[in-house]
């Protein structure tokens, strides 16, 4: 495959296999946080546009995933689920005792051990990481070292927030983080929905809806408040919000939202049985 690259002998310090939504937001997240220098990271991308638009911030791309794992100190792999283990394989013989960083879903830690040497971790993050405001999950691999720890809670702190679980609870967070904006996009919509229906213009609604979540979280943040402390200081009894709160629960908004992490979850033990084979 042909490079973008002036020089194959220099290194990187972050090296993306795969550039697309997820590891994208990442790149962007780092580079609005000043993580590091645009020229201090390398991408390999298939898609001419996406490497267009890294090309112009100044990170170095390539379409061939050998040459960025060679020249990479850290790896991140954001590829497809379906492809994994296919690109691990492919770029074995360059990560060697390097530490190697999974964005996937569904993919477990042991697999991608079983066909490389390197020392790898699974992070499920989601697209906020483009603003610095993502939620990332880190999981530990059987030759993960204390400093290969410090060093991904480095990297994903500087674009939001960092927790550790095990791999047995990544599914979990795969579908409360990784899903959740999806999730919280649609509650935006439905809040909108609501105000036009009640009279509001659409784009209005859409301003008042968009910034009434994020105003929302934000006091959840700063205040350290639980949700349901925080909703009590919203209700008075016999308001209008007691009356919004009711007809929530007659239809079973909150076991829908429930429901919607429950399943996603699901899939993505699927997605790691059906990747294992």
């Amino acid at each position: 495959m042909k490079s973008d690259l002036q020089t194959t002998d220099r290194s990187y310090r972050l090296a993306f296999i795969g550039a697309g939504k997820l590891a994208g937001s990442v790149i962007r997240g780092l580079l609005r946080a000043n993580f590091c220098l645009p020229s201090e990271i390398i991408a390999s991308e298939p898609n001419d546009q996406l490497r267009s638009v890294l090309r112009e911030a100044g990170v170095a791309v390539t379409t061939n995933n050998e040459e960025a794992a060679r020249s990479g100190k850290t790896i991140l792999i954001g590829v497809k689920p379906a492809v994994v283990l296919t690109v691990i394989r492919e770029i074995a013989a360059f990560t060697e005792n390097k530490v190697v960083i999974s964005l996937a879903a569904g993919v477990r830690i042991q697999n991608m051990e079983s066909v490389s040497d390197a020392r790898l971790m699974r992070a499920m993050t989601n697209l906020p990481t483009a603003i610095r405001r993502g939620a990332t999950a880190l999981a530990r691999g059987a030759r993960t070292t204390l400093d290969d720890f410090l060093l991904a809670k480095t990297i994903f702190d500087a674009v939001g927030v960092t927790v550790e679980v095990a791999e047995s609870q990544i599914d979990a967070v795969t579908a409360l983080a990784g899903s959740g904006p999806a999730f919280v996009y649609t509650v935006i919509e439905a809040l909108a929905h609501g105000g036009v229906a009640t009279g509001l213009p659409a784009a209005t609604a859409t301003v008042l809806a968009t910034h009434t979540v994020l105003g929302a979280a934000q006091l959840a943040v700063e205040t350290a408040k639980s949700p349901e402390e925080l909703r009590q200081m919203v209700v008075t009894p016999g308001g209008t919000t007691a009356a919004g709160l009711a007809a929530m629960e007659e239809l079973r908004t909150s076991q829908g939202l429930v429901a919607a992490v429950q399943a996603a979850a699901a899939r993505g033990q699927e997605m790691a049985r059906e990747f294992a084979k």
